[in-house]
């Protein structure tokens, strides 16, 4: 339960005075819809003006508050614009332009009275111009501010008045108890924290103000993680140490890179310990970290305990389930998979195997820790694709165990340092940063979507001589609907030219059996290109596709088309990836297209992407329910989360409970940035 001194923080939006339906309505377009969101509401810039006798040079492109008398009006013929003439107090003659609402100009700017205008001074010709000027009423020129904050606002709502709604926000505010180290205050010269708030309101330059605010919520996310982390390592785990009985009769398919010998031996060591593993696996595309999961699965199978692995798609499990199983058949190892497909005896099969421990290793969605699933013996988990689910997500399944299981969670979207920090804080990393031998790097072309047919034709000789490729179809906008259809008008133009048994589609609007019946074709090598939206984003493994085609290519982030292309070069053969861009392309878009270009580096691409579109797109927050920070900037991120995290951990070594002074201002920290959770895990740990 919050504590009674935020209650009023966190009181609707239409509890503030001047909030009615119709405002609160508005406000909701903009994720603003208690007291704390709009005190939050942080301006972006400022507009500065000018009080000025008259015109000059020296003040044009800025915005100036002119004294000025009309004397003339004219208005075009047609849709011409109406202007009114008026001279300032050096008697310049100035052209006031209004290209709508002539009735309203005619009236606020009566001939030969004197008025007050408000605009950016620009030039038309040899005239000074200034373009829907705003008109002061009479006696209000001491009104308007020289500097005026800047809002992001939203139909329905102007500058002025969101500026009142987030101050009478911040008149909410309380002072609280400090959660910062005094002395890092004064030697960073941060004010207290709602201080910090109304500064940034009134001048969002003021550098202290915002990195204290910054810092706050990064502290919040870094205590919650390592209060995640300590809750789950306080339970007693389950001890796993495997004797090689299995894992010694893998045919491997190459010999262990160094990389993959060095995590395997990480995750063995927790895995030996009573404290339940929680460790995250980042891993290139292609660089073996399947086989590290299995390996995995094998020691906990040794010691006599179960394991699971989990996708975050049917298509993905599936996949997953096809490559262990050959592999584990043959050295005895039981293997079943659950998704949301399996029904009637198959389901009930698979629910009986895990309860009597027949089942070794399961496979599946979301399904495999749904509430009628039961395990004999679970002991590890793996969670695939991680960034596909969000923070709280990850322990759920620990409550199909008696004793907490050991949890592996792996990622092929390179992660830079700093999100690693804010997203995966609780946890251990190990990197994979070698790739097998034989993997040839994918060769990357960036093409002029101009040349349109050309492609089609490079692709008619490919598949000629019986490759297979992938076209991806460009983003739309967020619309899965509107994207699909993009990806139908694309398949329906291939078909005319190789046959509709020859092209296939698959979108994420198909239901799950119809994009298996089609990725099942793909992969025997019935269709030769297969049309699809970024479905194919993650986990489809068809050694023979050699081309991939991406249209649109400058609309995806580059996180994105680094997953893309390594869905090509997973086989012998020499691969490649065109990336298709459009003829109006930006200096950063071409930037961002030659880095795919020049590098196969994940890493060094995913830094870029960060840089480039924020921590939410390169990690699918929308999906996950991950929480975007509201100040911190990735630059921030980058210079706030390691001392952040230091000052969490120094601050939980020392009051665990978090019970001192300052350990309980720093509870409130968590409960004002929506950590409660985390609070929550004080009480039941």
């Amino acid at each position: 339960m919050r504590p009674e001194i935020l209650n009023p923080l966190f009181a609707e939006a239409e509890a503030l005075k001047g909030v009615g339906p119709g405002i609160a309505k508005s406000l909701a377009r903009l994720d603003l819809t208690r007291a704390i969101d709009l005190a939050y509401h942080l301006p972006t810039g400022t507009i500065d003006r000018v009080r000025a006798p008259a015109a000059s040079s020296a003040l044009l492109g800025r915005i100036v508050v002119l004294d000025v008398t009309p004397v003339d009006v004219r208005a075009g013929a047609g849709k011409a614009p109406l202007r009114i003439y008026a001279r300032d107090g050096d008697d310049n003659t100035l052209t006031l332009t209004f290209f709508n609402n002539p009735a309203w100009a005619k009236k606020q700017l009566p001939l030969h009275e004197p008025r007050t205008i408000v605009g950016k001074l620009d030039s038309w010709g040899s005239e000074w111009q200034i373009v829907h000027p705003e008109v002061l009423e009479p006696g209000k020129v001491g009104d308007v501010p020289l500097r005026e904050p800047v809002y992001g606002l939203t139909e329905g709502i102007s500058n002025k008045r969101m500026r009142e709604l987030a101050l009478t926000a911040l008149e909410r505010a309380p002072e609280l108890p400090e959660w910062i180290e005094p002395s890092q205050l004064a030697r960073d010269h941060w004010p207290a924290w709602r201080a910090a708030l109304a500064e940034t309101h009134s001048d969002p330059g003021a550098t202290n103000a915002h990195k204290r605010l910054a810092y706050d919520e990064i502290f919040a996310n870094q205590l919650a993680l390592l209060l995640l982390r300590q809750v789950a390592r306080r339970k007693k785990g389950l001890p796993l140490q495997g004797d090689g009985r299995l894992s010694n009769k893998l045919q491997l398919p190459y010999r262990l890179t160094g990389a993959q010998q060095r995590v395997i031996g990480e995750i063995r060591g927790d895995m030996a310990q009573d404290k339940p593993m929680l460790r995250l696996l980042q891993g290139d595309v292609g660089s073996g970290k399947t086989l590290v999961a299995l390996l995995s699965m094998l020691e906990a199978v040794e010691a006599g305990a179960q394991a699971a692995m989990l996708a975050p798609t049917e298509i993905l499990a599936r996949q997953h389930f096809a490559t262990l199983q050959r592999q584990c058949e043959a050295i005895g190892v039981r293997i079943a998979i659950l998704t949301g497909r399996e029904k009637g005896r198959a389901r009930e099969s698979v629910l009986m195997g895990l309860a009597d421990g027949s089942i070794d290793i399961l496979v599946g969605t979301h399904a495999i820790f749904q509430q009628h699933v039961a395990y004999q013996k679970l002991g590890l988990i793996v969670i695939d694709e991680q960034h596909r689910f969000g923070v709280s997500q990850r322990l759920l399944l620990s409550e199909k165990a008696e004793r907490p299981p050991h949890l592996l969670a792996m990622t092929a979207t390179p992660i830079p340092r700093t999100l690693t920090l804010t997203h995966y804080g609780e946890m251990d990393v190990s990197r994979i940063d070698e790739m097998p031998p034989g993997r040839t790097p994918v060769e990357t072309l960036v093409i002029s979507d101009a040349k349109l047919g050309e492609m089609v034709d490079g692709l008619a000789r490919h598949i000629s001589n019986e490759g297979q490729a992938f076209w991806v179809c460009p983003l739309v906008e967020e619309s899965e609907a509107i994207d699909a259809a993009a990806a139908e008008d694309r398949a329906a133009i291939l078909r005319q030219r190789f046959g509709d048994n020859r092209v296939g589609l698959v979108h994420g609007r198909m239901k799950g059996p119809e994009k298996d019946a089609v990725m099942t074709s793909f992969a025997s090598g019935e269709l030769a290109v297969l049309v699809a939206t970024t479905v194919i984003e993650v986990g489809v493994d068809v050694p023979n596709a050699t081309l991939m085609i991406v249209e649109g290519a400058e609309r995806f982030g580059l996180a994105q088309l680094h997953q893309l292309r390594g869905r090509v070069g997973r086989g012998a053969g020499a691969s490649r990836c065109i990336l298709l861009r459009g003829q109006n392309l930006s200096e950063t878009g071409r930037a961002r297209l030659a880095l795919m270009r020049e590098t196969n580096d994940g890493f060094r691409i995913a830094e870029e992407d960060l840089r480039l579109r924020g921590p939410g797109e390169i990690l699918g927050t929308r999906q996950s329910g991950e929480q975007n920070f509201r100040v911190a900037s990735p630059e921030d991120v980058a210079e706030l989360a390691p001392i952040a995290q230091g000052d969490a951990r120094l601050l939980l070594d020392r009051d665990g409970g978090l019970a001192s002074e300052r350990g309980q201002a720093a509870r409130l920290c968590l409960y004002l940035f929506e950590r409660d959770a985390a609070v929550g895990l004080l009480r039941s740990g």
